[in-house]
């Protein structure tokens, strides 16, 4: 593995940090692509405005990469925007990385998204659960589907292979991100603990009773290189889950014990964090101080209202692993542990108490 040459796009959010320190360990050459790169081990940093193709332009010239892993969107307000700023994000990468004759593997990381429709749509028109990677697109616009169109006539016009990995709700390390449920509920229960409030489930009532399932950025790193080195496994669309399925009236109360505080279902109306957290910005400082944690902007530690999104769906989301299992990705990953080990490594670094 030691010749593969990795382009991580997206390198600081929370699919592309666990890729590439994963790569990093398996002995590839990784470098790692975001607006504001992070140093990190055995990660070679390049800055690149996605949005600025002769920036990104700039930042790629002479490099010859083998495999390029696309972790990287920027939310706009209407899926209109997000199709044309997400999809012209990818059309400038490939566009830069034709000098790249060696270029022999490109992976994206789209979501569930493309089963339930956009936000703005969200689940107004559904696939058929459990999700299957077979099943047909949505109508209307969605900014993952103009991806994936990007993506395959690259392909086509280099001749090189490609995955998709659509990953549902991606729990693991990452600070920052815009998509972090695991840090953004370890904030929330530590500010229950801190002032004495019950540990409410944010979401709506189906979402508590529903069965759903998670993805750990560890089964998707680990997915990614799959594809990438398997030959049965390019030119496929993967979903991409632990493997387990549960109901969040089970997981709340374990996630409430680890805290210690106070496990509370869903009242009604509902509660979404982005209400309930409007004013916790100075509480956090105050705790942070208090602590002597590392990081005492609440801001760039939570997501609240994607967290509110995923909690606050009032469907189903089940995701179909057999593809996966069928040409050999085995990987399993138990949901509590993900949650578990994601707070003792935050607790351990001081974000959390």
């Amino acid at each position: 593995m030691s010749q593969r040459k990795a382009l991580v796009v997206g390198a600081t959010g929370i699919a592309g940090i666990n890729l590439a320190q994963h790569l990093v360990s398996k002995n590839w050459e990784v470098y790692g692509l975001a607006r504001n790169p992070q140093p990190g081990t055995g990660i070679q940093p390049v800055a690149a405005d996605l949005t600025d193709k002769n920036s990104v332009k700039q930042a790629l010239a002479g490099l010859d990469i083998t495999d390029v892993f696309i972790c990287a969107w920027l939310r706009q307000p209407t899926e209109h925007e997000n199709v044309l700023v997400n999809g012209g994000m990818v059309e400038h990468l490939f566009a830069a990385l034709e000098g790249a004759k060696n270029l022999s593997h490109a992976a994206l990381v789209t979501g569930t998204k493309h089963y339930l429709g956009p936000f703005e749509s969200y689940g107004k028109t559904r696939a058929e659960t459990p999700f299957r990677e077979d099943q047909p697109r949505l109508p209307g616009e969605n900014f993952y589907y103009t991806q994936e169109d990007i993506l395959f006539a690259a392909a086509k016009r280099r001749g090189f292979t490609w995955s998709v990995h659509r990953a549902h709700t991606v729990i693991g390390y990452a600070l920052g991100n815009a998509m972090n449920m695991g840090v953004t509920l370890a904030v929330y229960a530590t500010l229950c603990r801190e002032t004495g409030r019950p540990f409410v489930f944010p979401g709506s009532q189906e979402q508590w009773g529903f069965l759903t399932d998670v993805c750990d950025a560890r089964v998707l790193a680990r997915q990614l290189e799959w594809a990438a080195t398997t030959p049965q496994a390019h030119n496929q669309a993967f979903n991409t889950v632990n493997g387990d399925i549960f109901r969040w009236r089970w997981l709340w109360p374990q996630l409430a014990a680890y805290f210690g505080v106070e496990a509370a279902p869903p009242p009604k109306p509902s509660a979404p964090l982005e209400e309930q957290m409007r004013d916790a910005a100075p509480l956090w400082e105050k705790i942070a101080a208090k602590h002597g944690l590392t990081e005492s902007r609440i801001d760039k530690l939570v997501s609240w209202w994607h967290t509110d999104a995923d909690l606050g769906r009032q469907i189903e989301c089940v995701n179909d692993m057999t593809k996966s299992r069928q040409l050999g990705f085995m990987e399993y990953q138990e949901t509590p542990a993900s949650f578990f080990q994601l707070f003792d490594r935050l607790k351990a670094e001081r974000i959390i108490p």
